[in-house]
């Protein structure tokens, strides 16, 4: 049996090849259409592989043992597949190859311990989800493994969790090695100690766990981040432990999907300071509602369709949604992953990034336009200036930020810093972090005169909201004009807009300041219709998110929309 069981596998060596590198192939080829985050992920793992980057290697054996195990004893328990060996699409060989190939050079030891998989309805989510975490119980070289299949509810959990032990139950090899009790999966002889089975937030118990693996089901369903902190704890022992999400897009907002789909977001854009190497994240998901229009998009959040997924169904779901517009907004959440709301997004990505950068030397002597966004504890604060040079049809700006250090330290404490990596922003100059629970405004008032004494630049009017004000105003106003914005959609609007035209014209020069970039991709625009006037506001994604800079640089566009002609008139007559 063994010696039958290695050459079965020293053939798989050879069948595999690379499948991370075939799927990158198909992608730059267009045999197949992936979204724009699942292609920069992939181009990040090929780059990888082609050209490691110490401590990451990626090892051949490691890849193809986990795919091997899969193919080899994982059968489908269902359907006109039931009973037949499960066959990984090429997607699926290079999330597999992936997760489990790439490797610690120095101490060997996994490079990737969450791994997220956002895909439509129906592309075979818990067949994956059962067959990795049989692997990670008896396939891993974990002695006592513990993996645990993690829903919000435990009927919910049970969905991954019987799936694996039907596997179980219609492989022999796995049985021998495996079993399947009423409320638990256990491993025999050399495998004792092995235990998988089914966890929801409504469980009895959660304390105890040490945990390999978490099969994390469907967590646009989870309302909080409670469970998802008890499984990362239990994790603490593990050399190697395995976060394994597979969930569609939701309706719950705030939960634990809005802050993994955020981090994950903002790592594949390229933000700074979200930068994070152990996560491998596959976001299938339409780019935009436009993308459903043509058939041929629809692999985007489908990477099954018409293997795993039968492709009429789909369209019937598609033309009856057409038909009656109340059953859009659940077809594209849950059949293309996107998050659907009444309001529209504000920019794509591609309109927002912008790598320019510019030094201040070079906007010397330069008269601005200002804006600021005041907080008190929570939101940050913002201070903005929008620049003009002679002869330049470009739009500079430059903002600084600032945060309460009490806010900062609640959210270490609470094991919350993915919201944003203010110390690494702290350290690069981007942002201040004032002692005590508040934002120190003088600070806000000597960041607008070091600009104004060391390098000359003068702005002619400085935009504010009246909230917060207070004493930084009558300060402020020592120094330069102040002009009251009143917020809301009839102030907005039209500056919003022609914002919006100038960034995604890439005619706003930002110094591709991280955290600018950041709140402009956390940032929606929430539409009021009045008089057949449409008007639109900026608002947040969703609340957890910070939009601060966003509304800095909006007040100050409205000052500079509004004197737009006198300020043109000093940009001329400056040196």
């Amino acid at each position: 049996m063994a010696s039958r069981m290695l050459s079965a596998y020293a053939r798989s060596v050879e069948a595999y090849g690379n499948p991370v590198l075939d799927y990158w192939r198909a992608i730059q080829d267009a045999r197949i259409r992936v979204p724009r985050k699942v292609r920069e992920m992939v181009r990040r793992l090929a780059r990888d592989i082609e050209t490691p980057r110490e401590p990451w290697v990626y090892d051949t054996d490691r890849a193809n043992h986990a795919l091997f195990f899969i193919e080899g004893f994982c059968k489908h328990t269902k359907g006109k597949w039931g009973g037949k060996p499960v066959v990984l699409e090429l997607w699926q060989r290079s999330l597999i190859a992936a997760a489990f190939g790439f490797i610690d050079v120095n101490t060997g030891l996994r490079r990737f311990r969450k791994v997220m998989l956002v895909v439509g309805r129906k592309n075979g989510k818990s067949t994956l989800a059962a067959a990795v975490g049989l692997y990670l119980l008896i396939a891993d070289g974990e002695p006592g493994a513990e993996i645990y299949c993690a829903a919000t509810k435990k009927d919910q959990a049970k969905i991954i969790w019987l799936e694996a032990r039907r596997m179980v139950r219609k492989s022999p090899a796995l049985s021998r090695r495996l079993k399947c009790l009423v409320a638990e999966i256990v491993g025999r002889e050399r495998y004792d100690g092995c235990v998988m089975k089914p966890l929801g937030a409504d469980s009895e118990t959660q304390d105890g766990l040490n945990v390999h693996g978490a099969l994390m089901d469907e967590i646009h369903a989870w309302q909080g981040i409670d469970l998802s902190n008890v499984i990362v704890d239990g994790m603490s022992a593990r050399e190697q432990p395995m976060e394994f999400i597979t969930t569609t897009a939701g309706t719950v907002r705030n939960g634990l999907y809005d802050e993994e789909y955020a981090a994950a977001s903002n790592m594949l854009d390229g933000i700074e300071g979200f930068e994070d190497d152990t996560v491998l994240a596959m976001i299938y998901e339409l780019d935009s509602v436009d993308d459903l229009t043509d058939e041929a998009n629809w692999q985007k959040a489908n990477p099954g369709l018409g293997t795993i997924k039968n492709l009429e169904t789909l369209r019937r779901k598609v033309q009856k949604a057409r038909a009656n517009p109340r059953y859009m907004p659940n077809l594209l959440c849950k059949e293309f992953d996107m998050i659907a709301t009444a309001d529209d997004a504000w920019l794509s990505f591609d309109e927002i990034e912008n790598p320019e950068t510019c030094e201040l030397e070079a906007l010397r002597g330069c008269y601005a336009i200002g804006g600021a966004d005041l907080s008190a504890t929570t939101d940050l604060t913002c201070a903005s200036l929008i620049v003009r040079r002679r002869g330049d049809d470009k739009v500079y700006v430059r903002q600084h930020y600032f945060i309460p250090e009490k806010r900062v330290e609640q959210l270490e404490a609470d094991g919350k810093t993915r919201e944003a990596p203010y110390r690494t922003w702290e350290q690069r100059g981007l942002i201040t972090i004032c002692p005590g629970n508040v934002v120190d405004y003088h600070q806000v008032t000597e960041w607008f005169l070091k600009l104004y004494r060391e390098y000359e630049i003068r702005p002619l009017w400085v935009c504010y909201d009246r909230a917060f004000a207070g004493y930084w105003v009558q300060e402020m106003a020592d120094w330069f004009d102040m002009e009251r914005i009143p917020q809301g959609a009839f102030t907005w609007s039209q500056p919003m807009k022609e914002m919006g035209a100038a960034l995604a014209a890439h005619r706003v020069n930002y110094d591709n300041n991280p955290i600018t970039k950041w709140c402009l991709t956390n940032t929606r625009a929430k539409s009021r219709n009045a008089d057949g006037i449409e008007s639109i506001e900026p608002k947040k994604i969703n609340e957890k998110m910070r939009i601060d800079g966003t509304v800095s640089l909006l007040n100050a566009w409205v000052g500079y929309v509004k004197h737009y002609e006198d300020y043109m008139a000093y940009v001329e007559q400056a040196s």
